[in-house]
């Protein structure tokens, strides 16, 4: 009897083997998966994976529930921007027929931002500039009509894609400027600033060619103290920060752009002697219902230290141009506003390449962290 039942558990044990095997050995079943609806701390994180340029992303993720939403590719040095109803995510990119050499291609590659599903593509000139992660290198004009995507060759110009008819209308020659920034109440019309301490406004037509364009004063000294490319307005009031720390607002509505205002970050005093600059890539922010001007600062200030990471955030006013508040800095190269709350950032933290979710306001504190989201990210959006 116990010789015919220790067979029978034998028998059972090799069923079930099998049984297993037979199941393991089964192709895996594909499914597809729609992300849950995007919510404010919902940020699209721009990596031009530097040790693997051919083949960067566009992280998803989402702050409030510390979960990684997904992944757009983003090509070799891609440049993503949202569109203004966040319905759609372009990315300018270019692919080579044999990954890293071979035939050329450059297109805008058009995602759905519901479900980060590829829907379309639109050709563009091979002259698409392959850089960092900048916001002007691509934006949307506010009626999302056109597209306009920075070209260098090293010759400067933008292409002009209309988003309605998915098609390239123009190319614009911007010689000695840089960057596609839209104006909000003249969705026609972009500016580009220029290395001759200006800023240029170009108007286009129906078709979306050239109809116009015109030129500040010099608002800058571009070899005394030059300006960050990074820029960030309300409404159709632009802000930009210099090396040494000096804000300049400009006005984009009139036909021709003017300067309104040009301020100190730093005083006198303490903040002077430990020579305070900015610092970072998208190295500050605006949140626009409080007037708040979030700026990444480090101490010991000097020629080439532009880029160093953020020991500081300070706030000021934009109202009374004074420093209202002071906190920590998380390392941050990069900062962006929520701006359907009350005071938040999310930050970039340069060392561990992770989102830091900051309440900005009366007391700051950090809400959420993620780590290691990115490889070599400098660029940071929100839905």
């Amino acid at each position: 009897m116990e010789h015919s039942g220790a067979r029978c558990l034998v028998g059972l044990v090799l069923a079930l083997g099998l049984a297993a095997a037979e199941a393991d050995s089964l192709p895996e079943k594909q499914t597809v998966t729609t992300p849950p609806a995007a919510g404010p701390h919902r940020a699209y994180v721009s990596d031009i994976a530097i040790s693997h340029m051919v083949d960067g992303r566009l992280h998803v993720v989402d702050l409030d529930t510390g979960r990684y939403v997904g992944v757009v590719p983003s090509g070799y040095a891609g440049q993503a921007v949202l569109s203004p109803d966040r319905k759609e995510i372009y990315v300018s990119t270019t692919y080579y027929s044999r990954l890293s050499r071979g035939t050329r291609t450059q297109v805008v590659d058009v995602w759905d931002a519901a479900t980060l599903a590829w829907k379309s593509e639109i050709a563009i000139p091979d002259r698409r500039a392959q850089a960092l992660n900048y916001k002007g290198l691509i934006t949307v004009s506010s009626d999302s009509r056109w597209l306009f995507v920075q070209n260098a060759t090293p010759a400067s110009s933008v292409s002009v894609i209309d988003l309605r008819q998915r098609r390239l209308a123009s190319e614009i020659a911007t010689p000695g400027c840089w960057l596609a920034l839209p104006v909000p109440g003249a969705p026609q019309r972009f500016a580009t600033l220029c290395g001759d301490g200006t800023i240029e406004t170009i108007t286009l037509d129906d078709a979306g060619a050239l109809k116009s364009q015109s030129r500040s004063d010099p608002f800058f000294d571009p070899d005394v103290d030059p300006v960050f490319v990074h820029s960030e307005s309300i409404g159709d009031r632009h802000f930009f920060v210099s090396y040494r720390g000096k804000v300049h607002e400009i006005d984009l509505a009139p036909d021709k752009p003017r300067a309104i205002a040009s301020w100190p970050l730093v005083g006198g005093g303490a903040d002077a002697k430990k020579a305070w600059r900015p610092g970072g890539y998208q190295l500050f922010a605006v949140h626009a219902a409080s007037g708040r001007l979030y700026v990444a600062m480090h101490p010991g200030g000097a020629e080439g230290t532009h880029k160093n990471p953020a020991a500081e955030i300070w706030a000021f006013d934009l109202a009374t141009r004074k420093r209202v508040a002071r906190m920590p800095g998380h390392n941050a190269i990069a900062l962006t506003a929520v701006q359907a709350t009350a005071p938040r950032l999310v930050a970039l933290d340069a060392m561990t390449m992770g989102l830091v979710l900051i309440d900005a306001g009366a007391k700051p504190r950090v809400i959420a962290r993620m780590d290691g989201v990115a490889e070599s990210a400098t660029q940071l959006e929100l839905h």
